[in-house]
């Protein structure tokens, strides 16, 4: 089961800003057709983005019983676009809850007056 961890772990931080994302209607449960849109957009810039670093040999797939050893590409681990998905949409997420935090500041200081 070892060979499950690292995966596993990048699907449950997804799906802990998923809870948020939905909580707080952050990005997904806001606009979500945008929202995929960009989720895509980043993901697929990354993956681009691994493959020219795999081509000119600046990256290997490192080695860790915490992984499956489900290749999607030479040198590109499956964990790999799991990451990259975690990295966009934790980035997304991030990004609505400080626009909500601005939004919410600024009616605070509109009642203050």
């Amino acid at each position: 089961m070892i060979e499950l961890a690292y995966g596993a772990a990048l699907l449950g931080s997804t799906a802990c800003m998923a809870v948020l994302d939905a909580r707080f209607r952050l990005v997904l449960w806001r606009e979500g057709r945008r929202s995929l849109i960009v989720l895509a957009i980043g993901i697929a810039f990354f993956l681009v983005w691994d493959l020219i670093a795999i081509a000119q040999d600046f990256y290997h797939r490192g080695e860790s019983e915490a992984m499956t050893g489900i290749m999607l590409a030479p040198e590109l681990p499956v964990e790999e676009l799991l990451f990259i998905t975690f990295l966009c949409y934790v980035t997304l997420v991030l990004h609505g809850l400080i626009a909500l935090g601005l939004t919410r500041s600024g009616r605070l200081h509109e009642t203050a007056r």
